[in-house]
């Protein structure tokens, strides 16, 4: 007799979508809070109303306020970069300017940020998690855009990741998080060509390190 071998991993299914869909919920409706009225305003009843949940629903997956946006914050940062591989270096730097300015441009990204580093000021939790998730972020981004440079040879095995991330972001948060001014095309074309001339430069010296 001959036995067919089945995948037992199923797709989640009845209650496990629907409570994947609701966390989904509000977690969204958390985003549109912090936007409208701040973490200091925000109420897990204001989150439970707009997601349409009970207070009950909530708590079942987060213990406080503090822990529910620390889990948004986490899950946000944690996301995968959609960069795609241009074939070169400045071609990669110009599509992350574009990435990086189209994330910190978004009206949610806008209000919500420098909300919460104000928070942060207060709050050794909130500043944590932020650090650690802004952290990540640039790590990734210095890794996929000096690392492809790396294997394509136009900059040195010892090219600092972290380096390059901090002149990417650096001054696109200055320019919209903090000046609020918004970036015309011809400047994130001129910041490009400054930052991989900078990135060369660095990598030219012998023994570089970029960082302080």
């Amino acid at each position: 007799m001959s036995h067919v071998k089945t995948d037992k991993r199923r797709a989640p299914a009845g209650a496990a979508v629907l409570r994947d869909e609701i966390t989904k919920a509000i977690r969204r409706a958390v985003t549109k809070e912090l936007a409208e009225v701040g973490y200091g305003r925000l109420s897990i009843e204001a989150v439970a109303r707009r997601a349409g949940v009970s207070k009950t629903a909530i708590y079942r997956r987060w213990r406080s306020k503090l822990e529910l946006v620390l889990d948004v914050v986490s899950a946000v940062a944690s996301r995968k970069l959609p960069l795609l591989d241009t074939g070169t270096l400045d071609g990669d730097v110009r599509l992350l300017l574009l990435v990086v300015t189209g994330a910190l441009g978004h009206p949610l990204a806008s209000q919500i940020i420098p909300d919460l580093l104000a928070e942060a000021a207060r709050n050794p939790q909130i500043a944590g998690t932020l650090q650690g998730a802004l952290n990540d972020y640039q790590d990734r981004i210095g890794k996929i855009v000096i690392g492809r440079a790396v294997e394509r040879g136009e900059l040195p095995a010892d090219a600092d990741p972290r380096a390059a991330a901090d002149l990417i972001v650096g001054p696109v948060y200055w320019r919209l998080a903090i000046a609020r001014v918004p970036l015309e095309p011809s400047e994130l074309a001129r910041m490009a060509d400054a930052i991989v001339a900078a990135l060369r430069v660095a990598a030219a010296e012998p023994g570089q390190d970029a960082r302080p």
